[in-house]
């Protein structure tokens, strides 16, 4: 099915493997992750994600084979959305999100498809939005989460500068504020005063912008223990360059925290 360009949503098409059969749904963002986000897709699997909330794949027009209906649906995802449009990963958040909500989840927990981030944490996500959190952020750096070969200059950018700064903007004190893997209650995205379906988040405006809005709107905010874990050798799995695309985090960070995302009045 196609989904025309409509204010705030790209243009993507949907392929369906299975009705909504749980009242939360996994976003999870991908281009040409190849047999990362298989193997991501097997642990899930494995540790009965499926059976706690639906999977969706939210692609940015990936062309290396690894979209094919004949190896996600086996491995438990319920839907694949592909991005036809303009944006990066904040178009790719957006028309999942939009579809999710069109779709009635409650909450929705969004992770990444490198296979970096422990999947089978998913259950505590949704734990947590069950108890009255709007905003549940994964981090490796509270008691019970394990950093795994982070490379030391992204370690250090989070603890020194990204989470300081993002801490300051929410008014409240976050410690892994790069990590995508969070969760968000209905509630929250729907907000009028939230918006999140605008196409000024095209990149990583979006994920900023939802770390501080939460707790500058009064929702009730909460970190968890989770596990990244970068590969030993080789190279690190980004889609994030270490010149130009830290240079645009730092942008957008400084933006964030001056309130250039906030819908205006």
């Amino acid at each position: 099915m196609v989904y025309e360009k409509q204010p705030g949503v790209p243009r993507f098409t949907c392929e369906e493997y299975g009705g909504k059969s749980r009242d939360y749904v996994v976003l999870i963002p991908v281009i040409n992750e190849g047999e990362r986000i298989i193997r991501e897709l097997r642990r899930a699997q494995a540790a009965g994600v499926p059976g706690a909330a639906d999977i969706v794949l939210c692609d940015g027009g990936s062309t290396d084979g690894s979209m094919q209906e004949r190896l996600l649906r086996p491995l438990g995802v319920n839907a694949l959305l592909t991005k036809q449009d303009l944006g990066k990963q904040g178009a790719q958040l957006r028309m999942g999100m939009w579809w999710a909500l069109q779709r009635g989840y409650k909450g929705v927990i969004t992770i990444d498809g490198n296979d970096k981030d422990s999947i089978e944490d998913v259950p505590r996500f949704i734990q947590k939005l069950q108890e009255g959190y709007d905003l549940v952020q994964g981090s490796r750096f509270v008691k019970g989460g394990r950093a795994v070969n982070t490379p030391p200059v992204r370690l250090l950018s989070v603890r020194l500068i990204h989470a300081p700064v993002i801490s300051l903007t929410a008014r409240k004190r976050f410690t892994d504020t790069t990590n995508a893997y969070r969760a968000y209650s209905a509630r929250y995205l729907t907000d009028p005063r939230v918006q999140p379906l605008r196409e000024v988040f095209m990149t990583y405006e979006l994920l900023a912008y939802l770390s501080v809005r939460a707790t500058q709107l009064g929702y009730k905010a909460c970190e968890i223990p989770v596990t990244r874990a970068y590969p030993k050798a080789g190279k690190t799995p980004t889609k994030i360059s270490f010149f130009k695309g830290n240079s645009e985090l730092m942008k957008i960070l400084v933006k964030n925290a001056f309130g250039a995302y906030s819908p205006k009045p």
